[in-house]
């Protein structure tokens, strides 16, 4: 990725299992401080996720395909490893509460510390607080609708579980 030092890059990283209009809000609003995103899905194989990477991979590509300043892709290993390699200068990161908060900030002075990489913190609009992709996977457990929780260009109902 030779020639991007000037751009300002930032990773967000998670699982996205699946993606949610919590997650699409911090995109969204990160946009106003960086010219790029990548929004980097974390492979952990211990854990176990409803959607395979691959249909994570496809519903956020699908759904950013227009926007050029957002890139999609996964990894392994240390975040802040791969953001070094990606070339990003800084971590975007969502926060929904003081819990989320003081784990965030932990991750980030050690991510500053070993890498040189800033953290740059959302706290999450008021509206979606309660959006977690956990709730969203408990509720897609049982059948119930996640209209309310995702973005609509999505397409979630055209994945079925792993």
């Amino acid at each position: 990725m030779e020639g991007n030092e000037s751009l300002r890059i930032a990773l967000f990283p998670g699982t996205f299992d699946p993606f949610t209009i919590g997650h699409l809000s911090l995109v969204k609003r990160g946009l106003c401080f960086v010219d790029e995103i990548i929004i980097a899905i974390g492979i952990n194989l211990e854990k176990k996720t409803f959607f395979s990477l691959e249909q994570r991979l496809e519903m956020i590509t699908r759904l950013f395909e227009s926007n050029p300043r957002i890139k999609i892709c996964s990894y392994t290993g240390l975040t802040v490893d791969f953001a070094k390699e990606a070339e990003a200068r800084f971590i975007l990161r969502g926060v929904r509460s003081v819990n989320d908060f003081e784990y965030e900030k932990t991750i980030a002075d050690i991510n500053r510390e070993i890498a040189g990489i800033e953290t740059f913190v959302l706290f999450t609009e008021p509206e979606y607080t309660h959006i977690s992709s956990s709730l969203v996977r408990e509720l897609l457990t049982y059948g119930k609708s996640v209209a309310a929780f995702v973005p609509a260009n999505l397409h979630i109902d055209e994945y079925k579980k792993i």
